[in-house]
C-alpha cells in the first residue's frame, strides 16, 4: 500500500477528484490518501505561496502527489503554485500522452498516439527578468547540461519502457546556437546510447506545424520548457479535447500528477465537468508507483467507456456519442466497465509494472575555461552608433579593445546600416587583443572608466571559451 498526498483544488477540482477517487477505490488500487488543501483559499488566507508548511511536509514525506486544478487569484503578488512545486521539488520531466479516440471523440487526426516530454525546470521559465532601460526588458534563457541530459535520457528510458519506437527532439538551434544548441548536442549524445530506438531532430516551428498537421508521424517528442508548454497543449487539443489529457511531473524523488486543464470555476458545482484528465493522471500515478495492473484495469475501462459513447458534455457529439452524462455518472460508467477492454480502440497492456529507474546524472570533467572579453550593455539614448563608439573607445586598455556594438543583436558598429532600427539598449563587446591575456581586473578597470566617462552600464556578461571552443554568440552580421 502506497500513501499518496491528494489535493481537491478549486473550481471543478473537488468534483473530478471525487470521481477519480471513487474509481481508484472500486479498482482496489494499492493506495491510501493524505488530503491537504492548496490553492485559492490558502492564497486568500494571507499565504502568498498558496501552500502551507504542513502540506509541503505531506508531499515530501509521501513523495507522490495527485492534484486537482487550482485557482491562482488575480492581481500581483501571487506566484503560480504549479511552477513553484515543479521547481522546488525538482520535477524535471513533464509527461503528456496525447492519443486520438477516433471515431468516438471528434478529431481530424485519427491515428495520433504521441507523448510530449517537456523539460520542466529551466529555460525562460526560470523567470529571471530585468528592465534595463526605458525601452528594453530582458528575460534570461537558462539551459544547463544536467537539465538537458536528465530530460532527454528520461525520454529515451520512457520510450524503452513503454515499447515506443522513436524519440524526436525539437529545438531552435539554428538561431539560439548556444542554448538550444546544447540541448540538440546532448540529444545526439544520449541517442547514441539507445541504438534500438530511432531518433530525429526538427526545428521547433516546422516540428510544431507537422504535429498539428500529421501527428501520426511522431511517437515520443522531447523539448525544452517553453516549446513543450505550447506544443503539449496543441497536441492535447488536436486529439479532440484538452479535457482528456493527464500529466505527470517526475523528479528524482517526488512526482506530481494532474489534469492539464484549469479549474473552470464557471462550471463548478454543476456536475458537468469531464474527469478524464485527472483519471488519466491517476493512471500515470499508478504506473509510477509500480501498480501497473490497476493502471491497466482502469485505463481499459476508461477506453471502453469512451468507446461505448458515454460522454460528458465537452466531447458529446450526436453523431458519435450515445449517452450524455455528468461527472459522477461518467465515473460510475468507468467502474461498471472495470475488467473489460475496448473492442475498437487499442487496449493497453502495462505487464504489471510501468515504472522505471532513471540513471543518476554524472558531472563531466571540468573544461579549461578562458576569459576572452566582456559584453557591456549600455543605456544610451543617442541614435548614431559612431557617437557611442567614441565614448566606449575611452574605456579600452592594452589587453581589451572595443570589437563590436549591437542593438537587439544586430551589429551596428563598425560598418552598420542606417536602416537598422535601434533602441536605447546597446551591447558593446570588448575582446582581448590577439594573444593577450584578459583577466577580471581588466573588466573592473573598464567599468571604472565607464563611470568616469559617463557611460551608463546596466549589465555585463563575461565572454569565455571552454576547451578552446567559443561559449558566446556572434552578433548578427558579424
Amino acid at each position: 500500500m502506497t500513501k499518496v498526498t491528494i489535493a481537491k483544488g478549486d473550481g471543478i477540482g473537488p468534483e473530478i477528484m471525487d470521481a477519480t477517487l471513487k474509481i481508484l477505490k472500486a479498482a482496489n488500487a494499492k493506495v491510501e490518501f493524505d488530503e491537504i488543501e492548496v490553492g485559492e483559499k490558502v492564497y486568500l488566507s494571507g499565504n502568498t505561496s498558496g501552500i502551507s508548511d504542513e502540506a509541503w511536509n505531506s508531499i515530501r514525506t509521501n513523495k507522490v502527489f495527485l492534484k486537482a486544478p487550482i485557482t491562482t487569484p488575480q492581481g500581483g503578488g501571487y506566484k503560480s503554485l504549479n511552477v513553484t512545486m515543479r521547481k522546488t521539488l525538482g520535477l524535471f520531466a513533464n509527461v503528456r500522452p496525447c492519443r486520438s479516440m477516433h471515431p468516438f471523440v471528434t478529431t481530424k487526426h485519427h491515428a495520433m498516439d504521441t507523448v510530449i516530454i517537456r523539460e520542466n525546470e529551466e529555460d525562460l521559465y526560470a523567470g529571471i527578468e530585468h528592465q534595463q532601460t526605458d525601452e528594453v526588458i530582458q528575460c534570461l534563457k537558462l539551459i544547463s547540461r544536467p537539465g538537458c541530459e536528465k530530460i532527454i535520457r528520461y525520454a529515451f528510458e520512457y520510450a524503452k519502457q513503454y515499447g515506443r519506437k522513436k524519440v524526436t527532439c525539437f529545438t531552435k538551434d539554428n538561431i539560439m546556437k548556444q542554448t538550444d544548441g546544447l540541448f540538440h548536442k546532448v540529444f545526439n549524445e544520449v541517442a547514441a546510447e539507445y541504438p534500438e530506438i530511432e531518433n530525429e531532430h526538427w526545428i521547433i516551428d516546422i516540428g510544431a506545424a507537422r504535429i498539428a498537421d500529421t501527428p501520426e508521424k511522431f511517437d515520443v517528442v522531447v523539448m525544452p520548457n517553453l516549446y513543450g508548454d505550447v506544443v503539449s497543449d496543441i497536441a492535447a487539443q488536436i486529439t479532440g479535447s484538452v479535457g482528456l489529457a493527464g500529466s505527470a511531473n517526475i523528479g528524482a524523488s517526488c512526482a506530481m500528477f494532474e489534469a492539464i486543464h484549469g479549474s473552470a470555476p464557471d462550471i463548478a458545482g454543476k456536475n458537468i465537468a469531464n474527469p478524464s484528465g485527472l483519471i488519466n493522471a491517476a493512471i500515470m500515478m499508478l504506473n509510477h508507483i509500480g501498480d501497473g495492473d490497476t493502471a491497466e484495469l482502469i485505463q481499459n475501462a476508461w477506453l471502453k467507456t469512451i468507446e461505448d459513447g458515454i460522454h460528458t458534455v465537452d466531447i458529446y457529439n450526436q453523431s458519435s456519442s450515445k449517452t450524455k452524462v455528468g461527472t459522477a455518472e461518467f465515473a460510475d460508467a468507468v467502474i461498471n466497465n472495470l475488467g473489460q477492454k475496448p473492442a475498437q480502440l487499442q487496449p493497453v497492456a502495462y505487464k504489471g509494472n510501468g515504472s522505471f529507474k532513471m540513471p543518476v546524472y554524472k558531472r563531466k570533467q571540468q573544461a579549461n575555461k578562458e576569459l576572452d572579453g566582456v559584453d557591456v550593455f549600455a543605456h544610451w539614448v543617442g541614435t548614431n552608433p559612431e557617437e557611442l563608439a567614441n565614448q566606449l573607445l575611452k574605456l579600452e586598455n592594452e589587453n581589451i579593445k572595443l570589437q563590436m556594438i549591437t542593438n537587439r543583436g544586430v551589429k551596428v558598429w563598425p560598418n552598420g546600416f542606417e536602416e537598422t532600427f535601434c533602441t536605447d539598449h546597446w551591447r558593446c563587446r570588448f575582446a582581448k587583443v590577439n594573444e593577450s591575456k584578459v583577466d577580471k581586473g581588466d573588466i573592473v578597470e573598464l567599468l571604472s572608466k565607464g563611470v568616469v566617462h559617463g557611460v551608463d552600464i546596466v549589465k555585463t556578461e563575461n565572454l569565455y571559451s571552454f576547451d578552446g571552443e567559443r561559449g558566446y554568440s556572434l552578433g548578427q552580421g558579424q
